[in-house]
């Protein structure tokens, strides 16, 4: 029998095979695209859900109220940290359980790294002058600012240059010339200093103030009463002698951020003594030491400070200058006007014929500089941290600072100003610049009066280099924020900031008060912090509470795991207790996310912030949204298939009432229904499994056959279940009821004007067909909109840091691939009812015929029909989405109100138009069969 009804109602049949077929293959692969989805996200966050560190510990009020309110943390914070744990708080930590690493940081302070920067003027040199003077007026640029540097001079003379001794001063840059009677008495030897004077002396003054000239001498000219930024000082005269080769040295000064670490403790950390260049990487042994005067060549008590040294300077700046050739006149009268106290005069005024350009980086001189006894700890510098607001479109502003105060850039020893100042600290200044002065009492081994209780100023031994770039990388989706060794990541925000950046990255320069600053170059043990902070002439933080920041390697993490997440929360917790006023960062699961920040009203950058508990706020939600996922995909098929079902249980039904009028009971017509549809969904399911395997393929899925055998099974599953309810209410029919047709009781009738006021009649008249063709598409569409909604939520709650983003845009294929098969379904199962209704209305659609209707006026009809009823069920169900994703709550909808509204709108729209061209197909079989034959069918 069921055979039978198969063979006999073949249309009926593969149309119903077919539904069955797209919903179980659909069902089967969306599913598994959600699954692997889901295995792919959480393989990448537990990938790269582990940095360096699992929980940073800061001193107390290090947390800026914009990290307290965002659940952020600043990168490069470390540079504005100079102090505020105390050393037994470090080492209680240290001892703790379920610590594996503590790894301190002690930021000291910037000292300054003097060198030159060579720059060959060599090709710009008149081949035929005997003596002449090429002037360099360069120009740095850093970043987003551009400064004046003072110029620099090279003089070139054929005649050799000596060196000679009087009294106790020596020179070697003497040169025989023409004896001026003006500059007689400045003679040494009989020849003329031509360096010393622009280079040492550019007073003009006499001695003691009388009508005696300044003659060469071993003490320096007294420049307290000029400041650091004064160009003079900073202008230098390259005496040289030859032919055809010249060069200019310019003196410059980098800032190097001296931190103490724990030698073992950071190469546990990050590796660190993978990083030697040259020399060797400090160990725990290394301390200050002191040298006795008997064992000194300086003859005095001095302490010397191990430390190692970064082989890069880890700030950028680029000098770019003008070559001119500077009219000298007489060449034989150089060495008199070189050689007095009048040529720094003389050679500022001197006129000169631009002849070319050079351009060098300022990193050339940091290369060569430091020998193993060259650092200078008399003045160091710390930094306070940058302030932040927020601005009224979300983004941050950075609060300016005022300019630095001149006392900053002045030595403790008759308050000189500090030689080779970086130009850029006359630039913006973003944080507060403190200086910090040594004692008077170096080489003596006890201080005493003023500086009683305090230690002599030290000396730095340099014991190795050591190359940042050389440590081993992490995630850089799961960078923690303490990037000791690296400075952060800044680009320009907007066209106009990339334009001034020349689409590079910001880097730190040598503005101590600038934005960027520096990570450590230079680091020590913790062992040395006495020798260097109790050096000082005035006692501050750092001589009780040193350390700037410990981070911690949590013994037993893995990764965001639940053991892992308790075990880092454990240890967070312990030092909350144990040191309450410290403020504790749990880092795990970090990932960097972009901030825009305004430098000023020109000047925006992006900046990669750290955003805490990323990887365990994805986990969650991964889980949530593939469980709605799963659900949602699962009612949109069966409920596809049930409406079929009924449709064509409902098609039957004249059918159904003949076989209980013959004797059928309700039981035999259950296994009749029942059974067909179990036919049907075997060979649909057995079809749908070839094809699922074939896509699966394409689509890339792993184990693409296994899970196409799935196929098969849910085709028969799905079948069973979305028959069962139209099978029951078969049964419940009496054979007179469902021999008789289905009709409306008879009412008021109401003229009809036009084909379109037929057509809402009629969707009126068979309310219940209306209603089942319209549920269809309105669960469609309210499923669309629900899961739209809940794939943007899932996106706005992951998305912003790297690693969010990431598992987006992994994510984004299985889930728009669910929202598009809610839709299709629905308006397929709107289609499915369409099409079998107009085959029940046939002998209507002949009536009409006969009554005089033309083919335009009948297909008008019918596609009245289908619009209103897709309109109906669309509207509907984006209503109903709507209020479903309200009941979900207001966050999901936070943001995406208008984009879901207009896409459940659309959706409406799409879905009309589809089930617009579905009924072209029933309309053009209609209107091939003769009014007769339909009238005698019926």
């Amino acid at each position: 029998m069921i055979i039978g009804q198969l063979r006999r109602r073949r249309g009926r049949a593969m149309a119903l095979a077919a539904g069955i077929l797209v919903a179980a293959t659909s069902f089967t692969l969306l599913t598994s695209t959600v699954h692997t989805s889901q295995a792919s996200t959480v393989g990448t966050v537990r990938k790269n859900a582990r940095s360096a560190y699992d929980v940073l510990v800061r001193p107390p009020n290090s947390q800026t109220d914009v990290e307290r309110r965002s659940g952020l943390v600043a990168p490069n914070f470390l540079s504005g940290t100079f102090g505020g744990i105390t050393m037994e708080q470090y080492r209680r930590i240290q001892r703790m359980s379920g610590v594996d690493v503590a790894a301190p940081v002690a930021n000291i302070g910037y000292l300054m790294v003097h060198n030159t920067v060579s720059v060959d003027v060599s090709r710009f040199l008149d081949s035929k002058a005997t003596r002449q003077i090429l002037r360099l007026a360069p120009t740095l640029t850093a970043g987003l600012n551009t400064y004046r540097a003072a110029d620099q001079y090279v003089y070139l003379t054929r005649s050799p240059l000596t060196s000679g001794k009087h009294d106790v001063f020596e020179s070697d840059t003497l040169e025989k010339g023409a004896i001026d009677k003006g500059t007689r008495q400045y003679v040494m030897n009989g020849k003329y200093n031509v360096c010393f004077y622009f280079n040492g002396d550019k007073t003009e003054k006499t001695r003691w103030n009388l009508e005696l000239p300044m003659m060469e001498s071993i003490i320096a000219e007294d420049l307290s009463d000029r400041s650091a930024f004064d160009p003079d000082l900073h202008s230098r005269m390259n005496c040289q002698s030859g032919q055809g080769k010249a060069t200019i040295d310019i003196p410059v000064a980098y800032p190097v951020l001296l931190s103490a670490v724990d030698p073992r403790a950071e190469d546990r950390l990050v590796g660190l003594r993978r990083t030697v260049t040259s020399g060797r990487m400090l160990t725990e042994q290394d301390k200050p030491q002191v040298v006795p005067p008997s064992k000194n060549p300086n003859g005095q008590r001095e302490t010397f400070v191990p430390v190692v040294l970064s082989s890069r300077p880890l700030t950028a700046g680029k000098i770019s200058a003008t070559v001119e050739r500077l009219d000298t006149g007489d060449p034989a009268k150089l060495p008199s006007r070189l050689g007095n106290p009048t040529a720094a005069g003389f050679v500022k005024n001197l006129r000169g014929t631009p002849v070319g350009r050079v351009a060098v980086d300022l990193s050339q001189g940091y290369e060569k500089a430091v020998p193993t006894y060259g650092v200078d700890a008399t003045n160091y510098w710390t930094v306070g941290p940058v302030t932040y607001r927020r601005t009224s479109g979300g983004d941050l502003a950075v609060q300016p600072q005022p300019p630095q105060k001149p006392g900053l850039w002045v030595t403790n020893l008759n308050q000189q100003p500090v030689a080779d100042v970086p130009e850029e600290n006359t630039g913006p200044q973003y944080r507060k610049v403190t200086s910090h002065a040594s004692t008077f009492c170096s080489g003596l081994g006890v201080c005493e009066k003023l500086d009683y209780g305090r230690l002599p100023n030290p000396l730095f031994h340099v014991v190795g280099r050591f190359d940042t770039g050389r440590l081993p990388g992490f995630s850089p989706l799961t960078e923690a924020p303490l990037e000791t060794y690296q400075p952060p990541k800044v680009t320009g925000a907007d066209e106009a900031t990339r334009t001034a950046l020349n689409d590079t990255s910001l880097r730190p320069d040598r503005n101590l008060g600038g934005y960027l600053t520096p990570p450590p170059t230079m680091l020590t043990t913790m062992d040395s912090i006495t020798a260097l902070t109790k050096s000082r002439r005035t006692p501050n933080l750092q001589d009780r509470s040193p350390v700037s920041a410990i981070r911690l390697r949590v013994a037993g993490v893995t990764g965001v795991d639940a053991a892992s997440r308790a075990r880092v929360n454990a240890v967070a917790g312990k030092i909350r207790t144990a040191c309450p006023e410290l403020q504790v960062d749990v880092t795990v699961g970090s990932s960097p996310t972009l901030q825009t920040i305004a430098l000023s009203t020109k000047a925006h950058v992006t900046e990669r912030w750290v955003s805490k508990g990323v990887a365990l706020r994805i986990l969650k939600a991964v889980d949530t949204k593939s469980a709605i996922l799963f659900t949602l995909v699962l009612v949109v098929c069966a409920l596809f298939l049930g409406q079929a079902a009924l449709a064509s249980v409902r098609s039957r039904r004249t059918e159904i009432g003949t076989l209980r009028c013959v004797g059928w009971s309700g039981a035999e017509v259950l296994r009749l229904v029942l059974g067909e549809l179990a036919v049907i969904g075997l060979a649909a399911g057995a079809v749908g499994a070839l094809l699922a395997y074939v896509l699966g393929r394409l689509l890339g899925q792993p184990d693409a056959g296994a899970k196409s055998l799935l196929v098969l099974p849910v085709a028969l599953l799905l079948a069973t279940a979305a028959g069962l309810i139209p099978a029951w209410l078969a049964t419940r029919l009496g054979p007179m009821q469902a021999v008789r047709p289905p009709v409306t009781a008879v009412r008021r009738a109401r003229p009809v004007h036009s084909v379109a006021g037929l057509a809402l009649l009629n969707l009126l008249r068979m309310r219940g067909r209306t209603l089942l063709g319209a549920a269809g598409l309105a669960l469609g569409v309210a499923a669309f909109t629900v899961l739209l909604a809940l794939t943007l939520a899932f996106q706005g709650e992951v998305a912003g840091s790297l690693l969010g983003n990431a598992v987006v845009a992994q994510a984004r294929t299985a889930d728009y691939l669910s929202v598009a098969l809610s839709l299709v379904l629905g308006a397929a199962g709107a289609v499915d009812v369409l099409v079998l209704s107009q085959r029940e209305r046939a002998a209507d659609l002949a009536v009409l015929r006969a009554t005089g209707w033309t083919d335009r006026e009948l297909a008008l009809l019918t596609l009245y029909e289908g619009i209103g009823l897709a309109l109906l069920g669309g509207l509907s169900g984006a209503a109903l989405g709507l209020a479903a994703v309200m009941v979900l709550g207001q966050g999901v909808l936070h943001g995406h109100l208008l984009a879901i509204t207009g896409a459940a709108l659309l959706a409406t729209l799409a879905a009309t138009a589809l089930v617009s061209a579905a009924l072209t197909v029933p309309i053009r079989k209609l209107s091939q069969i003769a009014p007769a034959h339909l009238l005698a069918a019926d």
